[in-house]
């Protein structure tokens, strides 16, 4: 139907409200319609709680509105299992729907055969309107679901000629306030923020977020995951020891995870956990996330850079995502750092791909979102 996309396009809207609240659940967003009409909306709120479809006819219930006849619009299949709450998919069917509109098929074996069921129930069922856009949707719980690691996002803020900092390593500022302000925002919707060593020493970060009059100034701070071949000793003057070193991980070499410099940031309460190295010298990187997954309660996790380590992520195919804030500015430099660095392009077809999923303006700078080639 020609307004299915239309529908489909406001549930994809709802479902962006859950960000970061219903982690390591998906977002997920419904639209009850009937007869060209919104009659009820919903999305997946936190985790735990009720999800789309369900918030979806509660509110269709307080209005006084009867369900039975109307479409239902829903981002993501209608789960099918008893987890933390009931099987959607029975529930849609109790409520007398007439049809049900699917952006795309649940990846989860254990949820998954909710549209199966509603056609058995005699629905009429529509599968894979907006699918791309809704499985963009869902991207972290694909990784979740498929991969043992966390959704990995890096971001950097860059001059249009791809610098992140000058040849002196000065980056302060690249971008301007506002894009400033939705790092933070960033920063506060995913467990971990994990920074090279050459960042370390130069910015010395807090990587907290400071969202004073934000409704995020509430969640907790992220873990600050540093990835380095030395660590610093424990008594260095960084903000992040003094501050929260419990708070902090340390990825390094193996041989330096057994050294007396390690035992003593461990006894301040850090974690340090050695890695194993790649075919080039650097830091194989997967083992850490993993750890970082399964020790820490890590899903979702923000690079910050340096050019090196995002360099080493795109290079171990361990990005899933990437935000660049550009800075109308131009350096001009062949000597000035780049956000990426450490790969090797002979010709335009050996280049990563990428896909655009969002530009949007912010403030003076343009927030660019992009993520590997389907």
């Amino acid at each position: 139907m020609a307004d299915d996309a239309v529908f489909m396009a406001r549930a994809l809207e709802l479902a962006a409200r859950g960000q970061g609240a219903t982690t390591p659940n998906p977002r997920v967003g419904a639209v009850l319609v009937k007869d060209g009409a919104i009659l009820a909306e919903g999305w997946h709120k936190v985790f735990g709680g009720p999800h789309a479809e369900v918030e979806c006819l509660r509110q269709a219930e307080e209005r006084g509105i009867n369900p039975v006849g109307a479409t239902m619009y829903v981002t993501l299949e209608p789960c099918n299992h008893f987890g933390k709450t009931p099987p959607c998919s029975r529930t849609l069917l109790d409520a007398g729907l007439s049809r049900v509109v699917i952006g795309c098929l649940d990846p989860n074996p254990e949820a998954g055969g909710g549209a199966a069921l509603l056609a058995q129930g005699g629905l009429d069922v529509t599968v894979g309107v907006l699918e791309q856009e809704c499985r963009d949707a869902i991207a972290d719980f694909v990784v979740w679901k498929t991969k043992d690691r966390p959704f990995v996002t890096v971001k950097l803020a860059m001059t249009l000629d791809g610098h992140i900092a000058t040849q002196t390593g000065d980056s302060s500022w690249v971008s301007g306030e506002i894009a400033r302000a939705r790092v933070h925002a960033m920063r506060a919707q995913v467990q971990a923020v994990m920074i090279g060593g050459g960042t370390l020493w130069t910015d010395n970060p807090q990587l907290t977020h400071r969202l004073p009059d934000s409704p995020l100034a509430h969640n907790p701070q992220p873990l600050a995951v540093l990835v380095t071949r030395r660590p610093p000793a424990a008594d260095a003057a960084l903000t992040i020891l003094r501050d929260r070193p419990g708070q902090c991980v340390i990825l390094t070499g193996e041989a330096w995870a057994e050294s007396n410099t390690a035992d003593a940031l461990t006894e301040r309460g850090v974690r340090v956990w050695g890695l194993p190295e790649v075919g080039d010298g650097s830091l194989d990187l997967l083992p850490g996330l993993t750890r970082l997954r399964q020790e820490a309660g890590v899903y979702t996790l923000l690079c910050e850079g340096g050019g090196g380590l995002a360099g080493s992520l795109l290079a171990q195919d361990l990005m899933d995502e990437l935000v660049v804030f550009y800075a109308p500015k131009l350096l001009g430099d062949t000597e000035s750092i780049s956000g990426f660095s450490g790969l090797t392009a002979r010709r335009m077809t050996d280049a990563v791909k990428l896909r655009f999923l969002s530009v949007e303006p912010m403030g003076e700078d343009l927030m660019v979102v992009a993520r590997p080639a389907v």
